[in-house]
C-alpha cells in the first residue's frame, strides 16, 4: 500500500507536457491564463486528462536562445516531461537570421530532446514572402526535415488560423489576442491527442507498491 499523499500521488500520475518557445509559447500581452500552455492545459483537462502544460516561453527568445536554455530547463523541472511542444524560430526568420543557423539550432534542441526520451511536436513557422523565394524555400524546409530526422510530430503552422487575421491579433498584428490562442489550441489539440494516446501507460506509485516495487524516480 502507497504512502504517498493523494496530492503527491495525483501529481505523479499527472501527464507534463513542456511548452517551449518563444513569445508565441509565452503568451505577450496576455494574462497567464490565456497564454497558449494555459489554455491547451484547460482543454484537456476538460477532456478528463491528467494534464499539466508548463509554460518554458520566453518573449524575444530566437533558436540560439532556446539552445542555449534547454539543458537549464529541464533540469530544473522536478518530473521528466512526458512530451514537448518546441516553438521556435520566428523571431529568427524576423531578423533574417541564415536559415542553416536555424536549422542547427533547433537540430540540436531535438537532440537533446531524444537523448532524454522525451517525444516532440515540432511546431512550424513559415518564411515571410519579404525574405525572398531562396530564403523562404530554405526556412520552410527546416521543420519538416528535423521531424522526419528526430522521429518527431510535425505540426506545420503553429499560427495556423492566426496569421494575418486581424480579429484574432493584438494590435502589433503579430501576436495572437485571447481568442486567437484558442484558436491556435483547438487546431494543435488533435496532434497534441494523438501524441499523448501514443505515450506508454504510465506506472503509478500505487501500482508499483501493489506489486510490492518501489517507484521509480525521474527527473526532468
Amino acid at each position: 500500500m502507497s504512502t504517498m499523499p493523494a496530492a503527491a500521488q495525483g501529481a505523479a500520475s499527472e501527464r507534463l507536457i513542456l511548452g517551449f518557445g518563444d513569445s508565441l509559447m509565452a503568451g505577450y500581452g496576455l494574462k497567464g491564463s490565456e497564454s497558449f500552455p494555459a489554455q491547451l492545459e484547460a482543454r484537456l483537462r476538460a477532456e478528463g486528462r491528467a494534464v499539466r502544460v508548463h509554460n518554458a516561453g520566453v518573449s524575444g527568445d530566437t533558436t540560439a536562445g532556446g539552445r542555449a536554455r534547454l539543458p537549464w530547463v529541464l533540469n530544473s523541472l522536478k518530473k521528466k516531461p512526458d512530451l514537448a511542444i518546441l516553438e521556435l524560430g520566428a523571431n529568427d526568420m524576423l531578423r533574417g537570421l541564415p536559415p542553416a543557423q536555424t536549422r542547427a539550432n533547433l537540430d540540436a534542441m531535438l537532440t537533446e530532446f531524444k537523448k532524454r526520451g522525451i517525444p516532440v511536436i515540432l511546431a512550424g513557422m513559415f518564411g515571410g514572402p519579404n525574405l525572398g523565394v531562396r530564403y523562404v524555400d530554405e526556412f520552410n524546409a527546416i521543420y519538416p526535415a528535423l521531424a522526419k530526422k528526430h522521429g518527431a510530430v510535425h505540426y506545420p503552422f503553429f499560427l495556423k488560423g492566426v496569421a494575418f487575421n486581424q480579429p484574432l491579433l493584438l494590435p502589433d498584428g503579430l501576436h495572437p489576442n485571447r481568442q486567437g490562442v484558442g484558436v491556435m489550441v483547438a487546431n494543435i489539440l488533435p496532434t497534441v491527442r494523438r501524441s499523448l494516446d501514443a505515450l506508454p501507460a504510465q506506472r503509478t506509485a500505487a501500482s508499483a507498491g501493489a506489486t510490492g516495487a518501489a517507484p521509480a524516480l525521474r527527473r526532468d
